[in-house]
C-alpha cells in the first residue's frame, strides 16, 4: 500500500490528512521529527503530531509506542546487566582457580623443603631446625 506524501507550505491539514500522518507514524519506527519533515518539509514539527494525537484520540497508542520502546530499553539494560554480572562471575571463578593454584605449589613447596631438611639432617647428622624452647 503506497501512500501520498502531502507537502503542505501553509502547514494546515485537514483531519484525514491528520489520520494519514498519524497512522504513518504509528506504523512505523520512525521518529516524529521525520515523519514532520516527510510531511511538510519543515525541520520541526514542535510537539504538533501530539497534539493532533489527542484530538482525534491516538493517545492511547502513543502511550503504548512510547512505553514499548521504554520495555525494550529496559530488556536491553537488563541483558547488559545479567552481561555484565556474568563476565564478573567469570573474573571471579578464574580468580579463585589460580589462587587454588598457588596454594596448592606453596604447600608442595613447604613439603618439599621440609623433606629436604629432614634428609640433610639424617645424612649430615647435624641439627638444622631451631628448637623452639631455646632462649637466647
Amino acid at each position: 500500500m503506497s501512500r501520498v506524501i502531502i507537502q503542505k507550505s501553509q502547514q494546515y491539514f485537514s483531519e484525514s490528512e491528520k489520520h494519514l500522518v498519524i497512522q504513518d507514524y504509528l506504523a512505523s519506527k520512525l521518529s516524529k521529527q521525520f515523519i514532520w519533515q516527510k510531511y511538510t518539509g519543515a525541520l520541526k514539527e514542535h510537539g504538533t503530531l501530539l497534539k493532533w494525537m489527542r484530538q482525534l484520540g491516538y493517545a492511547t497508542a502513543v502511550i503504548k509506542k512510547q512505553n514499548g520502546n521504554i520495555a525494550t530499553k529496559r530488556n536491553i539494560m537488563a541483558k547488559k546487566q545479567a552481561y555484565e554480572q556474568d563476565f564478573a562471575t567469570l573474573q571471579l571463578e578464574k580468580r579463585i582457580l589460580d589462587l587454588e593454584k598457588q596454594l596448592k605449589e606453596a604447600e608442595l613447596k613447604a613439603i618439599a623443603f621440609s623433606t629436604m631438611v629432614d634428609i640433610a639432617e639424617k645424612e649430615f647428622k647435624i641439627p638444622i631446625r631451631k628448637k623452639l624452647n631455646t632462649k637466647p
